[in-house]
């Protein structure tokens, strides 16, 4: 959300449950950029990521009323969109999960050399830089979704322990223990096997046809090259907004933070235009 005080969010949310378009419309837009990340993180692509985001925002929406300010507004839908990702069924990954082993095993072994250009007279080196991002990304869903999530929580949005463990329904102590764990296990991969990160002998842009010919990048959709990041600033507005994190915290500079994308605002937009905020007065 942009600094605003509790006083002034309280009333943002009274206008809004009251029926006020603006009022609404200033909360989603505080929001949906977060709901996305946290989305692409745990869903790893950005059309599953897109639609997961609809979904949330609306449960949001929807259930706009039931928020007592017992817990900042962003910790509420963090645990609203914690609770969504976790059993999402309906992302890609979910029909094939992934494995650090199937990774790994195809880091080393995938054939790259016999590939024929495929690029499609886009830049190499732009290939390249998005098939990083795309294959970090990626690498998360080799994590069951509650590892995952504490990864994110813990590494991408650097979330107090405290805050953390009472979205995953589980102490501090224990949030901690299994983050510090997680990104050890993350840690170990990214040293052994890849090249950009790591000391490992994978190069993305070696394996730039590979990856298209498997269709793990597409040269005429380049969702993260394109995508507009965050600024570290703004992300880290959302991490004061639910206190201090903890001494935890540790960079992984995959995790760059982007803005939703221009169709899921404008679907958004569409939404709260076509319900005239009769689900919330229903809620």
């Amino acid at each position: 959300m942009n600094k605003k005080t509790n006083e002034e969010l309280q009333a943002l949310i009274g206008k809004a449950t009251a029926g006020d378009k603006k009022a609404l419309e200033a909360l989603v837009a505080g929001v949906e950029d977060m709901v996305f990340n946290l989305s692409l993180r745990m869903l790893g692509t950005f059309p599953d990521a897109e639609d997961a985001t609809q979904d949330i925002l609306l449960k949001m929406i929807t259930h706009l009323s039931s928020f007592r300010g017992e817990s900042a507004f962003t910790t509420w839908v963090f645990s609203i969109a914690v609770n969504h990702l976790k059993n999402y069924k309906k992302h890609m990954f979910a029909q094939h999960p992934l494995s650090f082993e199937y990774y790994g095993e195809d880091i080393e072994n995938g054939n790259i050399r016999d590939v024929p250009d495929l690029t499609q007279n886009v830049e190499k080196e732009i290939l390249a830089e998005e098939l990083k991002m795309s294959c970090t990304n990626v690498m998360l869903q080799c994590l069951d979704p509650e590892s995952r999530c504490i990864f994110i929580l813990g590494t991408m949005f650097q979330v107090d322990s405290r805050i953390a463990g009472d979205i995953l329904e589980m102490t501090p102590e224990a949030y901690r223990q299994r983050l510090s764990r997680i990104r050890k296990k993350m840690a170990e991969f990214l040293g052994q096997y890849c090249g950009e990160y790591g000391g490992g002998r994978c190069k993305c842009k070696d394996r730039v046809n590979y990856a298209i010919q498997n269709h793990r990048i597409n040269p005429l959709k380049l969702d993260y090259t394109k995508a507009a990041e965050i600024s570290l600033e703004t992300m880290m507005d959302v991490k004061h907004a639910m206190e201090e994190m903890d001494d935890l915290s540790q960079d992984f500079s995959f995790c760059k933070p982007y803005q939703a994308p221009e169709r899921t605002k404008h679907l958004i937009q569409e939404l709260l235009e076509s319900t005239q905020f009769s689900i919330i007065r229903k809620s």
